[in-house]
C-alpha cells in the first residue's frame, strides 16, 4: 500500500494540487471529445427559448431546456425510431418535443407540480379541444371567482404562510371551489392555469435555492428589503393565462419550432408519465427498451425544488410531512438530503458504487470538502454529504440508463459543473468517466460557448471564473467494457 504523505505545511494546497492534477488528467483523456458548439446558446439550453412556443410557454419552469434543443440533438445524431425516456421529466419538454418528431415518449417525474404540467399539456394536446376551449371561454367571460358563494380552503405550508393578500387569497379559494363543478379534463386545465399564475400574484419570487419574499409581505421572522415590483391582480393574471391557453389550443398547425417544417407528415407519438422517483422506477423497466434517453437531472447546486415550488405544492395539497418526504426522495441536490441506502433499493448497483469508490478525482474532492468541513470553512456542513450523494446516485442512474437503452442508442444529458469552497467540480468529466466504465462510448461533451459564473456567495472571493455548461452525448455500443482510467 502506498504510504500517505505527511502533510506538515499547507494541507489545503496539497488537496488542491491533487484535485487539479487528476482533473487535468481526466480532461486530457476526454480532450478530443470536448467540443465547443457555437449552435448551443444559453437561451436554447434553458426555458428562455420556450417562451414564444405555444403549449411550452404556459408555465415558466425555469429548470427546463427548450424544445428546440431536443430537436437540434435529434437532427444531429442518428436516433433510431422507437421509444424515448426522460427519467427527470420536469415540465415534460423532452416528452412533447420527441412526440412531435414521431417518437413514443415515457417520462418519470417525482414533483407533483411537474406531473400537473405534463398532464395538463397531454389534456390540451390530445383530448377534446373544442370542449376545453368552451370552458375556458366561459370562465374568462363569467369570472366565477368574483361571484358570491361557497369557498374552498387552500392548503398552507409553513414556508407559504402570508404569500397572498387577503383579496387574492379569497379569489383563489372561490376559484378552487368552482373548479369542482367542471368535468375532469376541464377541471385539470383550470387548476393548471391557476398554478401558472401563483408566483405573479404572490409576494414571492423564485430565486434559485429558495423563495424570495417582497418587503410588503407580513412575515413573523422579520421584514425583507426585496422589492418584487408590481404584483399582478388575480383577475388580470388569471384571465391573461386562460386566454393564452385558449388561443394556443385554437391555433391550427404545429408551428412552434423551426424544425417542424423538416418532417411535416409525422404523427405525434404517445406520451406516458410515471409518477415517482427515477431511483425507484428505473430498476423496474425492461432491458433495452428505449432508442434514446434525453434528460437534465437536478444539478449539484443546492437548489431545493420543494422550496422554490412551495406555492404550487401547497395548492396541490402537499402536507408538511409529504414535503419532507419529497425532499428526501429526490436526487441528492440539496444540503438537507440524507444518505440513501442505494443497495437496499437495488443490490445490482454495487457495480456503480464500486466504480465511485475507485474514482480518484471524486475521492480527492470528497476529502477536500470533508477537510473544509472540519475547519468550519463550508457555508453549510451538508455540502460534503450532498456532493457525495449526488455522484453515487447519478452513477446508479447511469447504470440503469445503460441497461434500458438499446444497442447503438444515445443518451443525451444536460448538466452544469459546480464550485464549492473554491474548487471547480468537473461534473461533466466525472459522470462521463463513470458512464464510460459502465459501458458507454463517450461520443462528445458539447460545451456552451459561454460558461457559467460563480455564485453570488463565491464571486467576491473567487472572481468570475466560468464553469462549463455541457451536454453529454453517450452511445451504447454493441458490447460493454470496464475502463480502468484513473480508478485504481
Amino acid at each position: 500500500m502506498t504510504a500517505i504523505p505527511k502533510i506538515e505545511c499547507d494541507q489545503e494546497e496539497f488537496y488542491l494540487e491533487k484535485i487539479t492534477q487528476r482533473d487535468n488528467e481526466l480532461f486530457a483523456h476526454f480532450s478530443e471529445k470536448i467540443v465547443f458548439d457555437q449552435n448551443l446558446t444559453r437561451k436554447m439550453v434553458s426555458f428562455q427559448a420556450n417562451k414564444t412556443c405555444r403549449y411550452y410557454r404556459w408555465y415558466k419552469y425555469k429548470e427546463a431546456f427548450s424544445a428546440n434543443l431536443v430537436k437540434y440533438l435529434f437532427h444531429s445524431y442518428p436516433v433510431k425510431k422507437g421509444k424515448i425516456l426522460d427519467p427527470f421529466s420536469g415540465s415534460g419538454t423532452a416528452l412533447f418535443a420527441c412526440s412531435s418528431l414521431g417518437y413514443d415518449a415515457d417520462g418519470i417525474e417525482l414533483l407533483p407540480v411537474g406531473q400537473q404540467i405534463i398532464e395538463a399539456n397531454i389534456t390540451a394536446r390530445y383530448f377534446d379541444k373544442k370542449k376545453i376551449v368552451s370552458v375556458l371561454e366561459r370562465w374568462i367571460t363569467d369570472k366565477p371567482w368574483n361571484q358570491e358563494g361557497e369557498c374552498k380552503d387552500i392548503n398552507i405550508l409553513n414556508i407559504t404562510t402570508g404569500a397572498y393578500n387577503n383579496a387574492t387569497c379569497q379569489k383563489i379559494k372561490r376559484y378552487l371551489n368552482d373548479i369542482k363543478c367542471e368535468d375532469t379534463e376541464a377541471a385539470k386545465m383550470l387548476l393548471f392555469s391557476l398554478l401558472c399564475i401563483l408566483e405573479s400574484v404572490s409576494y414571492t419570487r423564485k430565486d434559485g435555492q429558495y423563495l424570495r419574499w417582497d418587503y410588503r409581505a407580513y412575515r413573523e421572522n422579520g421584514n425583507s428589503s426585496f422589492d418584487k415590483g408590481e404584483i399582478a391582480s388575480f383577475d388580470r393574471a388569471i384571465c391573461k393565462k386562460l386566454t393564452e391557453i385558449k388561443d394556443d389550443i385554437c391555433l391550427s398547425g404545429y408551428t412552434d419550432s423551426l424544425f417542424s417544417v423538416l418532417q411535416p407528415d409525422i404523427c405525434d407519438g404517445d406520451i406516458h408519465l410515471v409518477k415517482g422517483s427515477c431511483l425507484e422506477t428505473l430498476p423496474k423497466l425492461e432491458d433495452e427498451l428505449y432508442s434514446a434517453i434525453i434528460t437534465s437531472p437536478p444539478y449539484c447546486n443546492r437548489y431545493d425544488y420543494t422550496r422554490t415550488y412551495a406555492l404550487e405544492l401547497a395548492l396541490l395539497g402537499i402536507t408538511e410531512e409529504q414535503l419532507l418526504q419529497l425532499r428526501q426522495t429526490m436526487l441528492s441536490c440539496t444540503v438537507e438530503n440524507k444518505e440513501k441506502e442505494l443497495l437496499v433499493l437495488n443490490k445490482k448497483w454495487k457495480k456503480s458504487i464500486d466504480i465511485c469508490e475507485k474514482q480518484i478525482l471524486m475521492m480527492n474532492i470528497f476529502s477536500y470538502l470533508e477537510y473544509k468541513k472540519k475547519r468550519k470553512q463550508l457555508n453549510n456542513n451538508g455540502i460534503s454529504r450532498m456532493v457525495r450523494g449526488y455522484f453515487y446516485e447519478m452513477a446508479c442512474v447511469i447504470q440503469e440508463i445503460y441497461r434500458v437503452l438499446r444497442k447503438d442508442g444515445y443518451a443525451f444529458m444536460v448538466n452544469d459543473n459546480v464550485r464549492y469552497a473554491g474548487v471547480a467540480i468537473s461534473v461533466d468529466l466525472i459522470l462521463s468517466s463513470i458512464a464510460e466504465q459502465l459501458g458507454f462510448d463517450v461520443e462528445k461533451i458539447l460545451v456552451l460557448p459561454h460558461g457559467k459564473g460563480n455564485s453570488s456567495q463565491q464571486m467576491g472571493k473567487y472572481g468570475r471564473d466560468t464553469l462549463r455548461k455541457c451536454i453529454y452525448i453517450w452511445k451504447k455500443g454493441s458490447y460493454g467494457f470496464a475502463y480502468s482510467f484513473c480508478v485504481v
